[in-house]
């Protein structure tokens, strides 16, 4: 059967239907052939002599003839349906003014319609990466991106620079592994442009977004000498901006022009050359530059400094034909300012303000710069605006001093308390030793060192506290007259021989409210610093006044109210302080003394004391010429009210035998075990408790009575007033004795509100505790 009679006479066929009738055939031919293979077999299987042979001979035979016929049938079927599609698109797409092309999942080309014929020839059986290779870069790439894009969203689109424009090239998905591609091309406006820009006198040129240059007039070939293949090979400049400036590499040197840019169709750059405007200075705008009272600069890229008016040169103390470098004249960023400074001419990073130290200036200046990027005749220039950022700057190194010295001192209260604890246990198990042992005894030597250094120690923590005023002051009424006439004899014992003490006073200073252990200590450690800044010998002098403040007195971060004051002066001749030291010799360990000879906690003790006391301290010094120190105390006229008077010290002899029960609550235990041994060895009965708890879990049993609580502040958990006065609604009469290794202002308030209470500051001694337990008990 011949498949080419079945086609219907006086109907015109096309190409596609051609095909269709073609498959058909093929199909026809190739089905003849397996029926005459299909009919060999059974007929073979007829001869056969064995009748199951025939018979699985036959159906080995219909099997195979079943498959073959079912697959050519799908093959058949999936090929009348792409070419159903392609008879779709054909109608639809035919006469479509943009090339379109069908393409499988591998590029192969199916259908393409008259516009693609026309424009790229029959790319029949050929690939569209083949196809497109002449027409723009990389086809492979673009295509298989595209194609990755519409196979899972449907759809797909991107604009490509070809050599006669751009490209819009758009896909979409139209069944499976099968896509349908459209070329939608745009005349390129700079391309007839180009043409006409040969006649043009500017020089121009036509680039692409990577800087290849795809067009150049003649003026523009003349100028460079050649035919510019790529941007960076015209321009010096790195990244050349429209309306600027810019230097052209030619042969004959560097020129100078004006670029203008032009945006084009598929993110291509016309450019065009101008001549650089020959435009007269104008002198009423460097007059205005010049006499305005802000500090004005302006600066290159480079960092050279092209003009500066006379409010910035006054500031920074430069003549008026001065060419400083940037970095010559500023510093303080933490990195190089001519790379800022170029950061902003190059519009890396926007203009902004920046504190910088002053390099040229004899003292600490400095400065709040804030740059900006302008243009001035197409030249790119940096303005920087100066102003005098000293005074902020140094209320900023306040600030940071004032918060270092908060942190040094609450460390040092920290320490202080630890050290305190310790001490405490080291002392009293010293004393608890030396009851066991006489002055006979080879150990007894012995135990008073380790007495005497615990002493040394407890010193030196009172220092600490001290200087973080948390140590416990007993402020009275005082005469400084009394207090240095008492203290003369001292003094002159520590100043020694080749230094001369003299001192002065002035009548009717009035009294001040102090402690006067702690002042006599002040003056102490202000002598000794004098004494050793005097190798030589020389003369101290302490002169005391009477002074009258009508207005505030504002010095070194410390402002002095108005009043009156009683003012001390220590004076030496001695080598004098330098200045960058003046301002940290109160703080704590600072010291110019070697290893050994201080511990550079006098000067800070001597700040801690007078601050806390309500006073005020400066110093003035020169170096080569001595020193000076000036305290200021406030006069207090008012009477203190009467306190009671401190307990009268005892010796291990004159203490007797307690009677009572004392409930002792104290988490080190360390303290609490020689506290205990103590107070048991003078007859009292001890009950412990480690913590608040404790102590009032103890308290639950009515038949308990205690005479005396004797309890640690500050405790983990529940603190001791909390405690004492959760026991003291059910236990009223019970005497109340609060130790602690940090200051009585810690307790001050708590205390003046439990009845009955004693504070026992640590550390404390054998005898102390138990002169206090027999104080509170009797």
């Amino acid at each position: 059967m011949n498949l080419r009679r079945i086609r219907p006479q006086g109907v015109p066929v096309n190409r596609q239907a051609a095909d269709l009738v073609g498959a058909a055939e093929g199909f026809g031919s190739r089905l003849w052939l397996l029926l005459a293979v299909v009919g060999g077999a059974v007929v073979t299987a007829l001869f056969a002599s064995d009748l199951n042979m025939q018979l699985g001979a036959a159906m080995v035979a219909m099997t195979f003839l079943g498959v073959v016929l079912i697959a050519h049938g799908l093959t058949l079927w999936d090929g009348l349906r792409d070419r159903g599609l392609d008879l779709r698109l054909a109608r639809l797409l035919g006469e479509d003014a943009a090339p379109c092309f069908t393409t499988d999942a591998l590029g192969q080309i199916g259908y393409q319609n008259h516009a693609a014929t026309a424009r790229f020839g029959d790319r029949s059986g050929g690939t569209l990466v083949a196809s497109l290779g002449d027409h723009f870069a990389s086809p492979a790439s673009v295509l298989f991106r595209l194609q990755s894009r519409a196979s899972n969203m449907g759809s797909a689109r991107e604009d490509v620079v070809t050599r006669r424009g751009h490209v819009r090239l758009s896909v979409h998905r139209i069944g499976p592994g099968r896509f349908l591609w459209r070329l939608e091309e745009f005349q390129d406006r700079a391309a007839v442009a180009g043409r006409g820009a040969e006649g043009l006198s500017l020089p121009m040129l036509v680039a692409n977004k990577t800087g290849v240059v795809l067009f150049a007039n003649e003026a523009m070939r003349r100028l460079l000498g050649q035919r510019p293949k790529r941007l960076d090979r015209v321009f010096t400049d790195l990244a050349p901006r429209s309306g600027e400036e810019v230097e052209v590499a030619s042969p004959d040197g560097p020129v100078r022009a004006i670029l203008a840019e032009v945006e084009g169709v598929g993110e291509r750059r016309e450019i065009y050359l101008l001549p650089v405007p020959e435009t007269p200075v104008n002198d009423t705008g460097l007059a205005d530059f010049e006499h305005l009272p802000v500090g004005l600069m302006k600066f290159g890229g480079d960092g050279g400094l092209r003009i500066a008016n006379r409010a910035a040169r006054d500031l920074l103390g430069i003549g008026h034909d001065a060419r400083p470098i940037f970095s010559d004249l500023f510093e303080g960023l933490g990195r190089s300012v001519n790379d800022w400074l170029a950061d902003v001419a190059a519009e890396r990073m926007p203009g902004g303000a920046e504190v910088l130290r002053l390099r040229r200036s004899e003292e600490e200046m400095f400065l709040q710069i804030a740059l900006r990027r302008i243009v001035e005749q197409g030249r790119p220039v940096v303005l920087a605006v100066l102003n005098d950022a000293t005074a902020l700057k140094t209320l900023e190194a306040q600030f940071v001093q004032s918060q270092k010295m908060q942190a040094i001192g609450q460390l040092a209260g920290g320490i202080a308390h630890d050290f305190n604890n310790l001490l405490t246990a080291i002392s009293g198990h010293c004393d608890l030793l030396l009851l066991r042992h006489d002055r006979e005894d080879p150990e007894f030597a012995d135990l008073v060192q380790i007495h005497q250094n615990a002493n040394r120690a407890a010193s030196l923590v009172g220092q600490l506290l001290a200087f973080s005023r948390k140590q416990t002051l007993k402020p009275e009424r005082i005469e400084l007259q009394e207090v240095l006439a008492d203290l003369t004899h001292l003094l002159n014992r520590l100043v020694g021989e080749r230094v001369t003490l003299r001192l002065a006073h002035a009548p009717e200073l009035g009294p001040i409210r102090a402690d006067k252990r702690q002042l006599e200590q002040v003056l102490m450690n202000l002598v000794v610093n004098a004494r050793d800044a005097m190798p030589e010998g020389g003369v101290i002098r302490i002169e005391t006044e009477a002074l009258t403040l009508a207005d505030e007195l504002r010095r070194d971060r410390a402002v002095v109210p108005p009043g009156r004051y009683a003012a001390i002066h220590v004076q030496d001749e001695g080598v004098g302080i330098p200045p960058d030291r003046l301002q940290k010799i109160f703080e704590p360990f600072f010291t110019t003394k070697r290893t050994g000879e201080g511990t550079g906690l006098g000067l800070s003790t001597v700040y801690g004391i007078v601050k806390q006391s309500g006073g005020f301290i400066f110093v003035d010094s020169e170096p080569g010429r001595g020193s000076v120190f000036h305290l200021y105390f406030p006069i207090n006229e008012e009477l203190l009210p009467a306190e009671a008077a401190p307990p009268v010290p005892v010796d291990s002899a004159s203490l007797r035998r307690g009677e009572g029960v004392v409930l002792l609550v104290e988490d080190e235990a360390p303290v609490r075990a020689f506290a205990s041994r103590a107070l048991r060895m003078r007859g009292y009965t001890v009950i412990e408790a480690e913590n608040a708890e404790d102590a009032l879990r103890a308290l639950e049993d009515p038949g308990l009575e205690v005479d005396v609580f004797v309890t640690d502040v500050v405790m983990p958990g529940m603190d001791g007033p909390t405690w004492v006065r959760k026991a003291l609604i059910e236990r009223p009469n019970v005497r109340v004795i609060f130790v602690s290794g940090y200051a009585e202002d810690c307790l001050a308030e708590s205390q003046a509100r439990i009845p009955n209470s004693v504070f026992l500051p640590k550390p404390f001694s054998l005898n102390d505790l138990t002169a206090t337990v027999q104080g509170q008990v009797h």
